[in-house]
């Protein structure tokens, strides 16, 4: 009964107040953030789906997300049907019936009513502090299935009528080591969700509801073809590609191997993930929604960034998986670490799409992870720093890679000293890009960072989420992989020890130091092929040593020190780094 042609300016337009809207909700969810997680690190995304999960206005922050909200909405409909009201809001951590990543993720939903009928869902995803669990942060990185990974909520409703449910907010506030913070977030996504209403409501008075829900259905349409369109442009064929994750956290030296075969004919493509690992004992398993979300991604990415990701890729992209793989694992499966086999799947995709465009080819990462120092102040009060750690992007077929940042899906902030050291009983003592972590190639890749905590109280734990300490971003077209990354409790001392990339429950005590280094990026090409100047830059920047310049890159040993010489001799003052040099911020 709504169905009705709208004109292209109109349409234009409401989609702009559509992706504003969201934007507006992603600012809001940072500025309520009670957690250094969701306030600094930016761990949360917004969305608008309509009444039946699809997408509607996106202005993601993570592109996983864009998987999880539509899930929820459509476990929420199954769920509560005709008792979903005005006023309700609902919130779930369950990757199986919720659909979230992990536990360590609330997802918070708002339906949105017009005229007394239901017209869409305003919600977000956010990371917690903690949810329960073995060990404090609930990053359990050994946890055997899901109920070692903190305490599950399915889709549930957290409000009434615009009030909160107190029942409900008892049950969390009981089962986390840091309530005021998880509350504190969720009330905020709740707000977040009300401020969505209202602005959808404010566009549905403007435009009418008629010309919005013909703009809700167009939004898919006009994704499709033009994703058809560019996929029409590429050869027909069949492409592989593999991504690899170091270990599960269990089974210390089985490398996990995620696997995909792209067939591509015409506007059409087919994603098939049979030929991956088995579910993992450990916690790096993920729902087909990741998955779904990675493709969506890479392909967007391949095609054209301008794309909206929304339902119209699901019409377009095929997939396959095997029940029981690490990509669809078998309740109750573990997967608190889940982000590690994101982005190896996301790497074995556009692995695969780079047959079909070789000019947009990617070495693989320096991959993700997020430390965690967790236990109590000297008063008495639970603390959990968490913090997402960057890495860097491998080079590309028409440049060098990105160093120091969050790569690919994982898009969050890396967290600031002076709010680390103001909030937590901790001390940065080093902040620094590793001179020749990147792969060397006619293009480079990015280099990685290396943090150096020391721990300034007692009775705290240690807890990684990394990745790449044993197998390295691989390079592309002759260009060498990237340096691997590591984690040393108390280095340099005679209680130093080596640790793999993924852990939990590490002991330390006050004086304790942390080393944490992450993997340098893949080059791309061979490395020989490289402009002089980009390595005489590279030196001086200290990316890359005058050894590595020599051996890694050929460059002939006078040539490179008459060019180091004549630039020392113009700077004012001098600042070539030497072979060991580091890039400190602090």
């Amino acid at each position: 009964m709504h169905s009705q042609r709208i004109d292209p300016v109109t349409f234009q337009v409401i989609l702009s107040r559509l992706s504003g809207i969201v934007q507006v909700m992603q600012d809001n969810i940072f500025r309520t953030g009670y957690s250094t997680i969701v306030r600094e690190s930016k761990d949360a995304s917004a969305l608008l789906v309509d009444c039946n999960g699809d997408v509607v206005g996106e202005h993601l922050i993570h592109a996983l997300h864009i998987g999880c909200i539509p899930d929820f909405v459509r476990s929420i409909n199954d769920r509560f049907g005709d008792e979903i009201a005005p006023g309700d809001a609902f919130f779930t951590n369950h990757p199986y019936v919720g659909g979230v990543p992990h536990t360590l993720d609330i997802a918070v939903v708002t339906p949105v009513f017009y005229g007394g009928e239901l017209v869409a869902f305003a919600g977000s995803t956010a990371h917690k502090s903690d949810l329960g669990g073995v060990h404090p942060g609930t990053g359990n990185g050994r946890a055997a299935d899901i109920y070692q990974e903190g305490v599950q909520y399915p889709p549930m409703r957290i409000a009434r009528a615009g009030r909160i449910l107190a029942d409900v907010e008892a049950l969390v506030r009981a089962n986390s080591r840091t309530p005021d913070l998880v509350l504190g977030d969720i009330r905020g996504q709740i707000g977040v969700g009300r401020l969505g209403e209202r602005r959808l409501a404010e566009t549905i008075d403007r435009y009418g509801l008629a010309a919005v829900l013909a703009a809700f259905a167009k939004v898919h349409d006009v994704a499709e073809a033009r994703i058809r369109s560019e996929l029409a442009k590429w050869p027909d064929g069949v492409h592989e590609g593999t991504g690899c994750v170091d270990f599960d956290g269990i089974n210390l030296g089985r490398t996990i191997t995620h696997r995909v075969r792209v067939e591509k004919r015409g506007d059409r493509i087919l994603f098939d993930f049979s030929a991956t690992d088995d579910q993992a004992d450990g916690p790096i398993n993920i729902q087909p929604g990741l998955t779904r979300s990675a493709i969506a991604y890479a392909l967007i990415g391949m095609l054209d960034p301008t794309i909206p990701n929304n339902g119209g890729i699901r019409r377009v992209a095929e997939t396959r998986f095997r029940d029981g793989s690490v990509v669809k694992p078998t309740f109750p499966a573990p997967s608190n670490q889940y982000m590690a086999s994101c982005i190896a799947v996301t790497e074995a995709i556009l692995d695969a799409l780079s047959g079909f465009v070789p000019r947009r080819r990617l070495a693989a990462t320096g991959g993700v992870g997020a430390n965690s120092v967790a236990g109590k102040r000297t008063d008495g009060s639970a603390f959990v720093q968490f913090e997402p750690i960057a890495s860097a992007y491998g080079a590309s077929a028409r440049g060098d890679g990105a160093s120091g940042c969050d790569v690919l899906l994982s898009n969050c902030s890396i967290g600031a000293i002076e709010i680390l050291e103001s909030e937590y009983p901790t001390r940065v003592r080093r902040f620094e890009l590793i001179p020749d972590s990147g792969g060397p190639g006619r293009y480079r890749g990015g280099c990685s960072p290396r943090r150096v905590y020391e721990v300034l109280v007692d009775d705290a734990q240690w807890a990684l989420r990394g990745g790449r300490n044993f197998v390295p971003a691989n390079g592309a077209d002759g260009g060498r992989p990237g340096r691997l990354g590591r984690a040393v409790h108390n280095p340099g001392t005679p209680h130093e020890r080596a640790l793999p990339s993924r852990f939990s429950g590490v002991p330390l005590r006050a004086g304790d130091v942390l080393l944490l280094e992450k993997a340098g990026g893949g080059g791309v090409g061979d490395p020989r092929a490289r402009a002089f100047e980009h390595v005489v830059d590279d030196v001086l920047d200290g990316h890359v040593s005058r050894r590595a310049a020599i051996e890694e890159y050929g460059t002939d040993p006078a040539r490179l020190d008459s060019a180091l010489a004549s630039w020392d001799s113009h700077a004012q003052p001098s600042t070539v780094p030497s072979s060991d040099a580091t890039l400190a911020t602090r």
